[in-house]
Parts: C-alpha cells; structure tokens; sequence
C-alpha cells in the first residue's frame, strides 16, 4: 500500500509540476490499492466537483487496471459498456487522461493517483512528475 508520507510526496510534486507548468488549480487524489483515499489536496481556486473527478479517475484505473487515459480510449470504443460501469459504480469511473496507476520498484500495485484541473493530457503529466519524484513507477 502507499504510505501517507508517499502519498503528501506524490501530492506535492504533482503540484509543482503544475505550477511549473503554469496549469490551472489542480486537485490531486491518492488513493490506496484498495481504492481507499489516503490524501488529497485542492489547490485554492480548484473548481467545485475536482475532488470527485481526480477520484474517480483514479478510481477507474484501480477497478480496471489501466490508466484512465486509456478507459477514455475505451470509452470511444465501447461507450454503452463505460456508462454502465460508471453507473454500477456510482460515477466512480470517469474515463479522461489524469488517474495513474502506482506501483513500487518490483511492480507491486500500491494504488493509483487521480489529478483534475486542466486539460486532462497536462492533469497525467503532472501526475506522473508526482509519482516520479516519490521514487515510484507509474502504470
């Protein structure tokens, strides 16, 4: 499982990205690999609903195994499948780039890292900086 002091890591340099990138307020969820939250922050001026779309993209990538990135793929293919796996869920799958699975240095799911505020291709990116800088490996 992820750790608290690796989930705050996570957080921290997800929002350095996105400042450095100069990306509207971010909101970051982290959730363990029972899709438990074990942090979350929301930058000020994050809009209402980011921390239910930064966890439900991480979220869908836990339930599903793969990066939300790639359930938007998905969805394009198959989107009466996608909104029934999004009803079964109660909405706890939303299927855009941002939720990133995390694993260790041996591949062992830890959990997974949701991320919403802008764009959703510069949400992963800035994600995937946070795990990276925690020392984890994403996917």
């Amino acid at each position: 499982m992820i750790s608290l002091d690796q989930a705050r890591t996570v957080i921290a340099a997800t929002r350095a990205k996105g400042r450095a990138m100069d990306l509207n307020p971010l909101t970051v969820v982290v959730l363990d690999a029972g899709g438990h939250l074990v942090a979350m922050e929301r930058e000020d001026g994050s809009a209402y609903g980011r921390p239910d779309i930064a966890g439900g993209k991480a979220a869908g990538a836990l339930a599903m195994g793969m990066s939300s990135c790639k359930l938007g793929d998905m969805a394009a293919d198959r989107p009466q499948f996608m909104a029934a796996l999004s009803a079964a869920w109660h909405g706890r799958l939303i299927p855009a780039a941002g939720g990133v699975l995390v694993r260790d240095g041996e591949g062992r799911l830890l959990g997974a890292v949701g991320v919403s505020g802008d764009l959703s291709d510069k949400d992963e990116e800035a994600a995937l900086a946070g795990i990276a800088a925690a020392g984890l490996a994403a996917g």
